[in-house]
């Protein structure tokens, strides 16, 4: 827990420096899901007219502006909370709360669909049992470890990252056998020109890549790590964008090879919405047969509770870095041997009750997915106006690059703002009054809150110190070498052995 600082002000809550590159790496592969386009494969060929390959090498381009940005902001305040930092960094108060408050439900309702998914698998496979208690023993199972701590919960992660990686190299290698071996049910460049069928449209591929940027979300979970990593906030930064260029190769590759086996047209699939949702397994069970159809369902059961965990880890704390900022109550602050708890305990709740509402509803599927994305995109938006802010406006790390500070941020939020746009009305309209309570939340709490309180991190604020001594203002880059000087922030007061070797 916290220490006194020199000045005998009660340090604020801080959280264990124990994560490595690897660590952060599957916490966001994790939260993605490397076979992430499975479910929405049939969608977007229909959409983009067989051209879905395609359509995720322009969405991870386009989804490169983002994480580009979160790389130029986590250097500049290396500490939890994320996008809810960011915007107090480079655009203020109440711009902060904001983004915190919208990143919120994203980082609540998306674990509860990733829960909901593993649900319905399981209940696929043990019809016996309700999908709502198979999805609500997930949350609890998921719950326990990330209580259990970050790093142990990593370790569990890995192992189910590891096993989801293995089934889709077995997918691709069994792909790519029998395409050798009986040939394309459609052209070669197909996944990337079209199917023909319904004639190449750049319109269409936009229109898809609308919805394949929403495969992504979860990659900026990693940012909320950043107090909990030992290697400064560099390491964060390339994770980030390694966890992105990962994941953009594993869904082009897979859905190249298995747009090669659909044994329908886009033009069919657009013409039946209905074949559109089990598209993937259709293509994988027609051409390869009924075992990898059964173990890529088992994986997709799997991963996806541990999807959850991962998002549930990022929403604790975020909820954790809001409480400490006294935006939500300072009793979700607070910490167990470095870890949120108390801050994880909520966003669990939150998380099942959601869940095993829309697991006990018919249409509990469609309700959930169709509002989860806007959180997200709306805090995108922000994070790329703090990046302009920060750098460009405050000028607060001197001359600002016109390319990473200014051109690359407003092109990011224009491919958010396009895909808000384009989101459903629904959603639209949930993520309009979420803003509004959030809104009437910051007029409330300025009417409590007294002249600079709280106005940054540093002097006035609650955040804890930059462990590298430095103005927070300034990148950090070596956060880990002086923990002697702040107890708390490394517990144990030994070099991390992920540090020593260079992990």
């Amino acid at each position: 827990m916290a220490s006194a600082t020199d000045s005998g002000t009660p340090a604020p809550a801080a959280l264990r420096r124990s994560l490595g590159f690897r660590d952060l790496v599957v916490y966001g592969l994790l939260f993605i899901a490397p076979m992430a386009p499975v479910g929405v494969f049939g969608t977007l060929d229909a959409k983009s007219h067989g051209a879905v390959a395609l359509v995720y090498l322009v969405a991870t381009v386009a989804m490169a502006f983002t994480a580009f940005s979160y790389a130029q902001m986590v250097r500049v305040a290396p500490q939890a909370g994320s996008v809810f930092t960011y915007a107090r960094k480079g655009l203020g108060e109440g711009a902060g709360l904001i983004a915190g408050w919208m990143a919120m439900l994203d980082y609540l309702l998306i674990p509860a669909v990733a829960y909901l998914f593993s649900g319905i698998a399981m209940n696929a496979l043990v019809p016996e049992v309700s999908r709502w208690v198979w999805t609500a023993l997930a949350v609890v199972i998921t719950t326990v470890l990330n209580l259990w701590g970050v790093r142990a919960a990593a370790r569990v992660g890995f192992a189910v990252l590891a096993m989801e990686i293995l089934v889709l190299l077995v997918f691709l290698v069994a792909a790519v056998s029998v395409l050798v071996g009986d040939g394309a049910r459609r052209g070669w460049l197909s996944p990337l020109t079209g199917d023909g069928s319904l004639g190449f449209s750049v319109a269409a591929v936009l229109g898809a890549v609308s919805v394949a940027v929403l495969s992504y979300l979860g990659f900026d979970a990693i940012a909320s790590f950043a107090e909990e990593v030992t290697g400064g906030s560099a390491r964060v930064a390339r994770a980030v964008l390694f966890c992105l260029a990962l994941a953009g190769v594993l869904f082009i590759a897979q859905t190249y090879l298995v747009a090669l086996l659909t044994p329908v047209t886009s033009a069919e699939l657009a013409a039946d919405p209905e074949q559109q949702g089990p598209a993937f397994y259709d293509a994988v069970e027609s051409s390869v047969g009924s075992w990898l159809h059964d173990l890529v369902a088992v994986s997709k059961a799997i991963g996806a509770a541990f999807a959850a965990l991962a998002g549930q880890a990022a929403a604790g704390r975020l909820v954790f870095a809001m409480a400490r900022e006294r935006r939500l109550p300072r009793v979700l602050a607070r910490t167990s041997d470095g870890t949120p708890r108390a801050a994880l305990l909520v966003a669990a709740t939150v998380t099942l009750v959601a869940a095993v509402w829309a697991a006990r509803r018919a249409d509990g599927l469609d309700q959930l997915v169709s509002v989860v994305d806007v959180g997200a995109l709306v805090a995108f938006t922000l994070l790329h106006a703090s990046v302009v802010g920060w750098f460009v406006v405050k000028r607060g790390a001197g001359a600002p690059s016109r390319w990473k500070h200014l051109i690359v941020p407003v092109l990011g939020a224009a491919v958010t703002v396009a895909v808000i746009v384009e989101a459903s009305w629904t959603a639209q309209v949930v993520g309009a009054v979420w803003l509004a309570v959030g809104l009437g939340v910051l007029v409330a709490q300025r009417g409590r809150r007294g002249p600079g309180h709280g106005a940054g991190n540093g002097p006035g604020g609650t955040s804890p110190p930059d462990p590298g001594g430095r103005p927070d203002h300034r990148p950090d880059q070596r956060p880990d070498h002086r923990s002697d000087r702040y107890p708390d922030q490394r517990p144990d007061h030994r070099p991390d052995p992920d540090t020593r070797a260079g992990a």
